[in-house]
């Protein structure tokens, strides 16, 4: 990787501008998942250790540029301070790099505290569009951007590129991390090398799919974007959600793993039900036996097997979806079996955030798996080949 990271800059005396990924999960005000935050800590603390302040910058939700009560990051200033045991001034300004603000980092800069946070970003309509002079507003607080939020790399905002324009920007450690077990994953794989792709649409991997073709030796499809596929194969599906524009491009896609001598395989069999809800009357059925009223809501056993089989042998495994209705308990079986194939299988072994990374932690096989990414959609289009705008922004060495 020939980006810049805190590895390669001077901390001392300075202040370092870090862009984090702080959009945790709020319930009536409390943080029900502190992961995103323990995360950043890594980089905070070298950066202090280097002799270097830390202001902090990052969205939470979506408030719609504008300020909005219940999208503070005040909680997540409290959660920081007992994390970093040390105090965490936060700047409480609704439009983030306003008087209010300036004043509290002049301060900031001449007192003895070490790490400051900046009001959600996204109070300021600017931050989602890079436009205007938000960017170039932060900037102003810093002497040197990191970026440390993977989870944001795929958009082009003022918080993670705009300021790019007024500042170095190097990568923090999470997004070294995130960068470096991500590349490894195309960089020269060990094979066989399996692709295992869930969730909901085929509209939402047509980018990945295509990408992995060229890469991959085999790749496995579950969840409802295999019932995409099945129709393009002359099943029918029943009640399953199918996204009937996209029938042939998964014919097409299928005809494209085939001149590549990619295996693409598809369920043998589903467990279906009549309604959307998490009942044990469900059917068994094989995939040319769905009835009218009946929907696809996970792989069946004689899929497991056959993907367990494929599993057991890879030498490089890529994850991003699950195989089923995952939040339902009667339909989690097909997820947390391929979690459970990829965790001991000696693969080395990357799975893409959301439903895949919560199956993999529910089973306690965190340590099991080589790379478990912060990103969704950030990892999403990594896996695309796509160079992310938060990635591409940071000084070359």
């Amino acid at each position: 990787m020939n980006k810049k990271t805190i590895r390669d800059v001077s901390f001392q005396n300075k202040t370092a501008l870090v862009r984090v990924d702080y959009n945790v999960p709020l319930e009536n005000g409390v943080i029900t998942s502190d992961k995103r935050i323990t995360a950043s800590l890594p980089t905070i603390q070298a950066i202090l250790d280097d002799g270097g302040k830390v202001i902090l910058c990052s969205h939470l939700g979506r408030p719609k540029g504008e300020a909005d009560p219940q999208f503070s990051l005040k909680p997540v200033a409290d959660k920081l301070s007992e994390l970093l045991k040390l105090p965490v001034v936060f700047a409480d300004d609704d439009r983030v790099t306003g008087q209010k603000a300036d004043e509290i980092v002049k301060a900031f800069k001449q007192s003895e505290n070490k790490v400051l946070l900046l009001q959600n970003t996204r109070f300021r309509a600017e931050e989602t569009k890079n436009a205007g002079d938000f960017a170039k507003e932060l900037a102003a607080y810093g002497d040197v951007f990191v970026n440390d939020a993977f989870g944001t790399a795929h958009r082009a905002h003022s918080s993670n590129v705009g300021v790019c324009a007024y500042l170095e920007g190097v990568l923090g450690l999470l997004m070294e991390k995130e960068v470096t077990m991500l590349s490894k994953v195309f960089d020269n794989p060990r094979r066989p090398f399996v692709a295992v792709l869930g969730g909901a649409k085929v509209s939402d991997k047509i980018g990945v799919v295509k990408n992995l073709i060229e890469k991959v030796d085999t790749i496995l499809v579950g969840g409802a974007m295999a019932y995409t596929f099945l129709k393009a194969q002359g099943y029918a599906m029943g009640k399953s959600l199918v996204e009937e524009d996209k029938v042939d491009l998964a014919r097409e896609l299928m005809e494209e793993a085939k001149k590549a001598n990619v295996k693409f395989l598809l369920p043998l069999d589903i467990k279906t039900t009549t309604v959307f809800e998490d009942t044990k009357e469900f059917a068994l059925r094989k995939v040319d036996g769905l009835r009218e009223n009946e929907m696809g809501m996970d792989i069946g056993e004689e899929t497991i097997a056959l993907f367990a089989e494929e599993l057991k042998d890879a030498k490089t495994v890529v994850w991003n979806g699950p195989m089923g209705v995952f939040e339902f308990e009667h339909f989690a079986e097909g997820t947390f079996q391929v979690a459970s194939a990829i965790a001991e299988s000696d693969a080395y072994s990357v799975v893409g955030g959301g439903d895949s990374a919560a199956a993999v932690k529910k089973l306690g096989f965190e340590n099991r798996i080589s790379h478990i990414s912060t990103g969704g959609g950030a990892t999403l289009e990594f896996l695309e080949g796509i160079e992310l705008p938060g990635i591409a922004a940071m000084s070359e060495k």
